[in-house]
């Protein structure tokens, strides 16, 4: 099986930065396709960018887009989510999932298209 283990998060005032790392080991990362999500108490879990195999395709939530950037280092089997001009509402508990599925596209937006989760990270940013 996949183990994802997620780590970078912390305490940020507002507009600062921080980098979130996955890191993924019992397969390697180029035959993942990797996402990630949060979650604040009392709210479902929200996607928040996705990025295909090959680190080509990537796609972003409408509220974090030109803000957080993700990337992928498949001979460190690491995937990063660049977070910079950080505000409160990005408070939450980010996840990292991966997915064996392939398709065409290759990039998942849903919960349901990933098969492996790791155990989240706080990030907390203040006002």
């Amino acid at each position: 099986q996949v183990q994802l283990v997620e780590s970078g998060g912390g305490l940020v005032q507002a507009g600062g930065s921080l980098r979130l790392s996955c890191a993924a080991s019992g397969r390697t990362s180029s035959s993942l396709g990797m996402g990630w999500f949060r979650q604040d108490p009392g709210k479902e879990r929200e996607f928040v960018a996705t990025i295909s195999r090959s680190g080509g395709h990537t796609e972003y939530a409408e509220s974090v887009k030109g803000r957080l950037t993700i990337s992928r280092d498949n001979a460190k089997n690491t995937v990063y989510l660049q977070m910079n001009s950080l505000k409160p509402e990005d408070t939450a508990v980010y996840y990292c999932a991966a997915t064996s599925t392939v398709t065409s596209w290759d990039v998942f937006l849903r919960e349901y298209e990933y098969e492996y989760w790791g155990q989240g990270t706080q990030v907390t940013v203040s006002s």
